[in-house]
């Protein structure tokens, strides 16, 4: 008697139910829609139509729960990371606004990328496909959109490099205010007239940027001129007080009186002092100069504006002249 072959245990692989669609595919049918129409085969054109429509709407409702399922589980995972990622870079004292932004808003399109595709997939699409279609099309935008990509890696190095952050007091372009955001994109600035200016970053890293925020300390300068015939120690005696009281102003270093030119009209001279905060620096100057000016107008010091003196020695072409001749008796 044979010995019977034992019985193959092995169990069949169960055949691959999930229906992609593919990206292939849905070119084909569309460049024979085109194909149809150009031709004027209208019923031909409606049956592909009709048929691609059926056959979409099948796959989409078949896998619709599953999608669905996918992006509330997904979506809830993100809001938690997402509330928790805030949390932390806010109580963070190293990482400033700006970069905390750029950190959120980069994994916030890398999250809903992913979900995105997660969702795709669960709805049949051949999400390898897709990002490979998505690719090509990215070369071409990337080139399209040279100036967008210089001033997001501008954005990043703003970032990095901190010459300036969200709540400094910059001058740019002579234009001076307060550094109120920084995108990926651009720089926005609030003004003394309380206007929003936007710069690119890319403009930002070329320009003559000064920072009144840096240092934490600022000296300012008030300028002024005595005439030839004041004495400057005079000035200085009467201007060095008129600093002592204000808290907005530091002891170290002291306030100082300089001569800085001896211009065509005056003398020229400086009020130096340092505050604290920049943000006070532009209500600071207005005071003192005012100050400056009621200061030396009350020591009788004078404030000599531009003028021009003409001497005529020896003027012997006007000496027949009515207006050199001396005034008659009466007259």
């Amino acid at each position: 008697m044979l010995p019977q072959a034992a019985p193959d245990t092995t169990a069949a692989a169960p055949p691959d139910t999930t229906q992609l669609i593919d990206i292939g595919e849905i070119n084909n049918a569309f460049s024979q829609a085109i194909a149809l129409f150009l031709e004027g085969d209208f019923e031909g054109l409606y049956e592909l139509l009709y048929q691609s429509a059926i056959n979409l709407t099948g796959l989409l409702l078949g896998n619709g729960l599953q999608a669905l399922l996918t992006f509330l589980t997904l979506y809830v995972i993100y809001w938690v990371i997402d509330r928790a990622l805030h949390q932390v870079l806010d109580r963070s004292a190293r990482i400033e606004a700006g970069l905390q932004s750029l950190l959120q808003r980069s994994y916030r399109v890398v999250a809903y990328v992913f979900i995105g595709a997660m969702v795709l997939s669960q709805l049949g699409v051949n999400v390898t496909a897709l990002v490979a279609g998505l690719s090509i099309a990215g070369i071409a935008v990337g080139f399209a959109a040279r100036d967008s990509m210089e001033n997001f890696i501008s954005g990043v190095t703003i970032l990095v490099d901190e010459p300036f952050k969200v709540g400094d007091y910059i001058v740019v372009d002579d234009e001076y205010g307060q550094v109120h955001e920084i995108t990926l994109r651009s720089t926005r600035i609030r003004t003394v007239r309380n206007e929003i200016m936007v710069l690119p970053n890319t403009q930002m890293i070329t320009s003559r940027v000064v920072n009144h925020s840096k240092q934490n300390t600022l000296r300012i300068d008030i300028d002024f001129g005595i005439a030839y015939k004041e004495i400057p120690d005079e000035a200085r005696q009467v201007l060095l007080p008129i600093t002592e009281g204000d808290d907005r102003i530091l002891p170290r270093p002291e306030p100082s009186v300089i001569v800085t030119e001896m211009a065509d009209s005056s003398v020229n001279m400086k009020l130096r002092f340092y505050i604290r905060d920049a943000s006070e620096e532009l209500a600071v100057r207005w005071a003192y100069t005012e100050k400056v000016r009621e200061t030396l107008r009350e020591a009788d010091i004078e404030i000599p504006f531009p003028h021009l003196q003409l001497f005529v020695d020896e003027a012997k072409a006007f000496a027949d002249a009515p207006f050199m001749q001396p005034p008659r008796n009466g007259e």
